[in-house]
């Protein structure tokens, strides 16, 4: 049977906090850097001290801070270069967005990084690439 695909979830809801525990044993996560969402992953890097961005969360700033559009569009290059192929063997083809709605602008930049496949969730929404466009040159 094939490994499930490796997917990075991001969540620019401010008040996710707790949840995160939840989460993150699904896969690594991108946080939102808020008071809650701070405190559940220092919670979390207190109990997992050896876990890091391949397995654990990262806490991330938004540099707008009105817009969650603008903060995933601000970080995805980020994240991409910490799960792409230089950096996670295998490397990530799924992006779980939490906090903010598909919007054309966001399609149009995740494209740039081989996202052709996109579905709205309760949450968010979900992009998804093939493997072999994890090496697309930017």
């Amino acid at each position: 049977m094939p490994n499930a695909p490796y997917g990075v979830f991001v969540v620019l809801d401010g008040e996710y906090g707790t949840r995160l525990s939840q989460l993150v044993v699904k896969g690594p996560v991108w946080i939102l850097d808020t008071p809650i969402n701070r405190a559940a992953a220092q919670s979390f890097w207190n109990a997992f001290p050896d876990r890091d961005h391949l397995d654990g969360i990262t806490v991330f700033t938004s540099k707008n801070s009105g817009s969650t559009e603008e903060a995933l569009l601000c970080e995805i290059d980020t994240i991409d270069m910490h799960h792409n192929a230089y950096s996670a063997d295998p490397p990530y083809t799924v992006l779980e967005i939490i906090g903010t709605p598909l919007t054309a602008k966001i399609e149009l930049e995740l494209s740039r990084y081989g996202f052709d496949e996109f579905l709205t969730t309760a949450e968010g929404f979900r992009a998804v690439r093939p493997l072999s466009s994890t090496a697309i040159a930017r």
